[in-house]
């Protein structure tokens, strides 16, 4: 769980730079700049022959589905989605992470289920106290589908790897951003616009550590973690960016909670995690 407590705490600090930096920056072109920069951060790392074409075709594709497809329809919805809303409605990945789990290996688990739901309450708790959410349906549906993308991947690549113990993640992971690099890039080139002369250096500066950073390090430990983790806890994880990214909020943005809601939505979180980790382990 180090890898995803890791990646969690990364990601915190990136809604705000997205929010307060990036805004008025084409959607398609963030995504791709973002993945680009991970993938050549992790090039020197990769080995073809010891991956071969067969695994490496499907990375490829969960890259593409994961990362790509997730990343450029997350951004998107910040157009018509206050951040607040963002945070809200991405509440739901943990219910997919759990259903599509489940799919996949044609058994159900209640339980994890059930930490899953007690995530998303807590979650939902902390981010939507005192707070009406619009009716920004276009947005709403965006986002549900970056869900589905970024909770089928980290499903799809754990049932991958955990059939090749020999391959280390990091020897194979250049293989995800590529599929992603590619995707966002035809992402950018049919519906977006190439922005290099508009971007400030303040911007050039976020998106070179959001690329490295929470894309690149942060993507490839929260893979890593899911490789190792049990399925119940990888979902209820999903949820743990939240009350993080509330405290990076406090300590970085100056921004107060209403603290009675947030502590009881942060206990339910961490009274899902240790429902899912009490759970045994699944035959996958």
């Amino acid at each position: 769980m180090a890898y995803l407590l890791t990646a969690s705490l990364i990601w915190a600090f990136s809604f705000g730079l997205i929010k307060h930096v990036l805004s008025g920056l084409d959607p398609f072109f963030i995504a791709f700049i973002r993945l680009a920069l991970s993938l050549v951060l992790f090039l020197p790392f990769l080995r073809v022959r010891r991956t071969g074409w067969g695994t490496a075709a499907r990375l490829l594709a969960v890259g593409a589905v994961q990362y790509g497809m997730m990343y450029m329809a997350y951004i998107f919805s910040f157009r018509t989605l206050a951040a607040h809303e963002v945070a809200l409605f991405t509440v739901f990945t943990p219910i997919c992470v759990t259903v599509i789990n489940d799919i996949r290996v044609r058994r159900f688990h209640g339980r994890w289920l059930l930490a899953s739901m007690l995530a998303v309450a807590g979650a939902g708790v902390i981010v939507g106290a005192g707070r009406r959410v619009g009716g920004a349906w276009t947005g709403f549906l965006v986002l549900q589908f970056a869900n589905l993308c970024f909770a089928g991947g980290q499903v799809w690549y754990r049932g991958i790897m955990r059939g090749r113990s020999g391959l280390r993640d990091a020897e194979v992971f250049a293989w995800l951003f590529a599929g992603a690099a590619a995707v966002s890039g035809l992402g950018m080139a049919w519906l977006g616009r190439w922005e290099g002369g508009a971007v400030t250096l303040p911007q050039a500066l976020t998106l070179g550590y959001l690329g490295l950073i929470p894309s690149g390090v942060g993507f490839f430990l929260w893979n890593a973690g899911a490789r190792r983790a049990k399925a119940g806890s990888l979902a209820v994880l999903n949820n743990l960016k939240i009350p993080l990214a509330v405290l990076v909020s406090i300590g970085v943005f100056g921004e107060r909670p209403d603290w009675w809601p947030f502590l009881l939505g942060a206990g339910a979180i961490l009274a899902a995690a240790f429902t899912a980790e009490r759970a045994g382990e699944a035959t996958d």
